[in-house]
């Protein structure tokens, strides 16, 4: 009986350990992109960054192997800036767990009477979504040219916080350059 009691927290668990980002982007859609070979960090914007400096240095380093496999380099008279910006979200989830026989039997009677009443008891969750947004200002005019976001679940283990950094960084920068239409 404890094992069917299990089942579903078991599946619950399961289902919210795996990994899903969803990305968005958008650009300025006069812009030929091809023309952007180097790039630089926006740094007063980057210090601006309310997340910790490990975290800032994972993300930055994470975008430096991302471009670089983009064929493009850094420079010191970059065509591009990149700039970033984190939120983050406390999410709690508050689910009903059915256990026993008796739910839906009116007031607890009847085959495996359960003490709830109502057959449940609450099961609480709570997890943290994080936002993490990419941008590309063009460093001669000054103007935002390409934004990439990506939205997912965060963790606190440090041993999978720089493989989920890296992950949201990839994700986000396969949609830059756009595609040509």
């Amino acid at each position: 009986m404890k094992t069917i009691k299990l089942i579903p927290l078991l599946l619950l668990f399961i289902l919210s350990s795996c990994s899903s980002i969803n990305v968005y982007s958008d650009y300025e859609k006069s812009i030929d992109f091809s023309q952007y070979k180097t790039y630089a960090f926006h740094k007063k914007g980057i210090e601006k960054v309310q997340i910790s400096e490990f975290d800032k240095k994972r993300i930055l380093q994470a975008i430096d192997t991302e471009l670089g496999k983009k064929g493009m380099t850094k420079s010191e008279t970059p065509d591009l800036l990149i700039n970033i910006f984190t939120q983050e979200k406390q999410q709690i989830d508050v689910n009903q767990y059915y256990s026993g026989w008796g739910y839906g039997w009116g007031y607890g009677w009847g085959y495996g009477w359960n003490p709830y009443f109502w057959g449940g008891q609450p099961y609480v969750s709570t997890s943290t979504q994080g936002t993490l947004y990419i941008d590309l200002i063009d460093a001669k005019k000054n103007e935002l040219v390409w934004e990439g976001e990506g939205v997912g679940y965060l963790t606190q283990d440090r041993s999978k916080k720089e493989a989920l950094i890296n992950e949201f960084v990839a994700k986000i920068l396969m949609q830059y350059p756009p595609a040509k239409k």
